[in-house]
């Protein structure tokens, strides 16, 4: 007699385990990568967190926050608190706002439509409108400035490697390159 097989034949891992440490989600254009990135005001980046594809944005908000580092131009360590936080409208939710608030950074995140006619409708008790500065949204595309700079990197706009870990490191090295390609003078100034 045969031993008992401990699986079908060709059933290969489970799917979720296959992929554990890989960062790789399924979503409409097949299994992706998402990099979520926190980026100063000249379009470096400061924090990086990769999950896979099919993470929402919003939900790994406090862990990029978290991450966050923000140089000093002198010496000490490092603040851990930016001055504002420039977001679009998927950042644009109760929780997020409050966290913030929380944490004492100012939040430039306008308000979705349905969130505006929800507040409206609900007369007084929905509340005043959250507060937004459209001078200060005007600089919101600097982000997506700092990830067109980062897949000038083949290894980043590709992905070739197989575990997290290992792309993670590759997204900072990419993100030193472009902190030492910055001028020195520049870096100096802007800081404070």
């Amino acid at each position: 007699m045969w031993p008992a097989r401990p699986s079908a034949p060709g059933a290969g891992p489970h799917p979720a385990r296959a992929t554990t440490g890989q960062a790789l989600g399924r979503s409409r254009g097949g299994l992706t990568t998402k990099v979520h990135l926190a980026g100063d005001g000249r379009g470096l980046p400061l924090a990086v967190v990769v999950t896979p594809g099919n993470v929402n944005d919003s939900t790994v908000f406090d862990e990029v926050m978290d991450v966050v580092r923000v140089p000093r131009a002198g010496a000490g360590r490092p603040r851990c608190r930016p001055e504002a936080v420039i977001a679009d409208k998927a950042y644009s939710s109760r929780v997020i706002r409050q966290s913030l608030r929380r944490r004492g950074i100012r939040a430039v995140i306008p308000e979705r439509a349905d969130q505006k006619a929800n507040r409206v409708r609900r007369g007084q008790a929905g509340g005043r409108p959250p507060a937004f500065d459209r001078e200060l949204y005007k600089a919101h595309n600097v982000v997506e400035r700092c990830f067109n700079r980062l897949k000038q990197f083949r290894a980043i706009a590709t992905r070739f490697d197989k575990l997290a870990t290992r792309y993670k490191a590759g997204l900072h090295l990419a993100a030193l390159i472009l902190w030492l390609r910055e001028p020195t003078q520049d870096r100096l100034s802007d800081r404070s």
